[in-house]
This record gives structure tokens, C-alpha cells and sequence, in this order.
């Protein structure tokens, strides 16, 4: 990772253009890889099911919370804006 950041600093004003196709590139090898690894594993496979419901269950969580935080901060920006409006 810190031979990654020092070449980004080195190579900032170049113009990558292939780089990200290959950042995709290795992101679709490195998920191939993990499901090699995963299919490999009986307690996984056993357990998809499982570990199926508990992931729907983390997703939908995740968004909710998400959602709710964001519309509070849209919500509590707008008043704020409103309240500097008010005071001019």
C-alpha cells in the first residue's frame, strides 16, 4: 500500500488512462479468487443458507441506517439554511 501511494504521488500529473481497466481487471480476479476460496470451504457451502439471511439482514440495516442519517442531515441543512436566510 505505501509503494502504491509513493507511485501515485510520483506519477500524478500523468494521464493513466489504462489504469482503470486494469483496477477492474484485478478487482474481478481477486473476487474470482475469494469464490475459489469460499467453494472450497465445506462450513461455508454448509452454511450458505445462513449466512444468506444474516447478510440480507446486515443489507437491509445498513441501508435503513444509511437512509435515516442522510435525510436527518438533508433535513437539519435545509433549517440551517433557512435559519441564515431569516437573519439577513
Amino acid at each position: 500500500m505505501i509503494a502504491g501511494i509513493a507511485a501515485g504521488r510520483l506519477l500524478r500529473h500523468r494521464r493513466l488512462r489504462y489504469l482503470g481497466n486494469i483496477t477492474n481487471m484485478l478487482i474481478w480476479v481477486l473476487l474470482f479468487l475469494l469464490g475459489v476460496e469460499v467453494g472450497g470451504d465445506e462450513r461455508i457451502v454448509n452454511g450458505i443458507a445462513t449466512l444468506g439471511v444474516e447478510a440480507v439482514g446486515v443489507a437491509i440495516a445498513g441501508v435503513a441506517g444509511s437512509t435515516a442519517l442522510a435525510s436527518g442531515l438533508w433535513l437539519w441543512s435545509k433549517k440551517r439554511k433557512e435559519g441564515r436566510r431569516d437573519e439577513r
